[in-house]
């Protein structure tokens, strides 16, 4: 048996993950949201893949889910392509944690006037969200181009000393996907595709999907602002957009499976793309200095976490605005990840913040 590949162990899983399941359709039911996709590793095995509901709630938009159906990830991009492209590099000697980001990128410092604490930033800063950058500007209503954005990221003013406390980034991780793709001399998405995606066999996950594939992807946004149109197999994150459908911060589009091919990587110390010490690195909580729960690139459990009440203090994951999240806890040797399109129609239904821990707490607990 090839120990890197993941086997398929999912034959019994609606019995297994009965209750887990159960939390989902009632989700679905009560308009949570309307189409998830979900896949659960364990020591090794891919012991569930499962798709449930349908791409919008009164059927709008016509299509239900599968195991191999496309999902926006969101802020899944930071750490399925952007993080593990930092840590490649970083094992490499190309990328020095603790440089400034102006040695780097300098129109960090000459696009924003005279604050003289931006020369203090650091890439590890921007990883561990604690460069003292915001958390989000709406950079699209006055960007019109990659070009225009990224001058406006350069120049977003810092709220906060930097390394003094933990603010979560998009803007702080838009300027690191520069700094990533100067220091590798080719783009974020090239660079993913050859040295990530393809040796994990993630052949489902890309940056601005084809046109053609992009109604079998469930949609995220009836947006009336600023596109004016429905949000379909297109990043849904503005800034994301007028970057051209690949950033640092979003963009991506996966699978449930997929990912969880990424996460069982992770789980086996990298292998077979990156060393264990660099994986340990990059998942250990970064509190040395703050208060935070945050690692590089990634988060860890809280008291109150997404990830339930069982996730060991060793785990790591993330969340994405669509309604997308990975956990992933190396005691237990597990993996779980969960893909909706909670956005759909509009952004402001939070019932997937109650969701989401039931359902973690019912995978582990059939899994005991």
């Amino acid at each position: 048996m090839d120990e890197i590949s993941l086997q398929p162990a999912f034959a019994s899983q609606n019995e297994v993950f009965a209750s887990a399941f159960a939390v989902l359709q009632e989700a679905i039911a009560s308009c949570a949201f309307p189409a998830a996709s979900l896949a659960v590793t364990c020591r090794g095995r891919l012991v569930s893949l499962k798709a449930l509901g349908s791409f919008t709630f009164e059927h709008e938009i016509k299509g239900n889910p599968n195991p191999g159906t496309l999902f926006d990830l969101a802020s899944l991009t930071k750490v399925v392509a952007t993080t593990p492209m930092a840590m490649l590099l970083y094992e490499r000697g190309l990328l020095d944690l603790d440089a400034p980001v102006a040695a780097i990128v300098p129109e960090f410092v000459t696009g924003a006037g005279k604050d003289s604490r931006r020369n203090e930033v650091t890439v590890r800063m921007l990883l561990a969200h604690c460069s003292g950058l915001p958390a989000y500007e709406k950079l699209f209503a006055r960007a019109h181009t990659r070009e225009e954005l990224l001058h406006a990221a350069f120049a977003v003013p810092l709220t906060t000393e930097p390394g003094s406390r933990a603010e979560y980034s998009d803007i702080g991780f838009i300027i690191l996907g520069v700094v990533l793709e100067r220091v590798a001399d080719q783009t974020l998405d090239s660079f993913c595709r050859r040295e990530i995606f393809a040796p994990l066999g993630m052949a489902n996950t890309v940056f601005s999907p084809p046109l053609n594939i992009r109604p079998a992807i469930p949609p995220t946004a009836d947006d009336k602002t600023f596109r004016q149109r429905i949000i379909q197999g297109e990043v849904q994150d503005e800034n994301a957009f007028v970057l051209g459908g690949v950033a640092a911060h979003a963009g991506l589009f996966s699978t449930a499976e997929d990912v969880a091919k990424f996460a069982h990587a992770m789980l086996r110390g990298g292998r077979p793309i990156l060393r264990p010490e660099t994986v340990a690195l990059f998942t250990r909580r970064e509190s040395a200095s703050i208060d935070s729960s945050r690692a590089l690139g990634w988060d860890t459990p809280t008291t109150s976490s997404q990830s339930g009440k069982y996730f060991s203090p060793q785990s790591y994951g993330h969340l994405g605005y669509t309604g997308t999240s990975v956990w992933i806890d190396p005691n237990r040797q597990l993996s779980v990840t969960l893909l909706t399109n909670r956005t759909w129609p509009g952004c402001s239904n939070q019932a997937l913040k109650q969701v989401r821990p039931q359902f973690h707490d019912a995978v582990v607990a059939a899994l005991r």
